[in-house]
């Protein structure tokens, strides 16, 4: 499962941001890692030098095998709180889509 991060220019992608958001992203998702060829996620700041509230958004894409992409967003004060949204959305998302799959429909 390939996981690749980007931010925008108001965002710092340090090595340690996006570590951490790597390592966030496979304890959400790790259990899906024969089912998912790619995960895509995008930090971005809404308001960028001005401080404001959940104005640090997260979108993540993940490519399940044979089927369209998946997308979800989360907003939150800080990067690491709008990942970790966005990362649990997605497993909602993937358990239910997954779960459809299983039962056949």
């Amino acid at each position: 499962m390939l996981i690749e991060i980007s931010t925008d220019n108001n965002i710092d992608g340090s090595d340690t941001l996006t570590n951490h958001i790597k390592e966030l992203v496979q304890d959400s998702l790790g259990h899906f890692a024969d089912r998912i060829t790619r995960i895509e996620v995008h930090l971005s700041d809404a308001n960028a030098d001005k401080s404001g509230q959940d104005d640090k958004h997260c979108m993540i894409e993940a490519r399940l095998e044979g089927r369209q992409p998946t997308a979800v967003t989360h907003a939150a004060a800080t990067s690491e709180r709008a990942a970790k949204g966005a990362a649990d959305k997605m497993k909602r998302s993937l358990e239910s889509t997954v779960g459809r799959l299983r039962d056949g429909q």
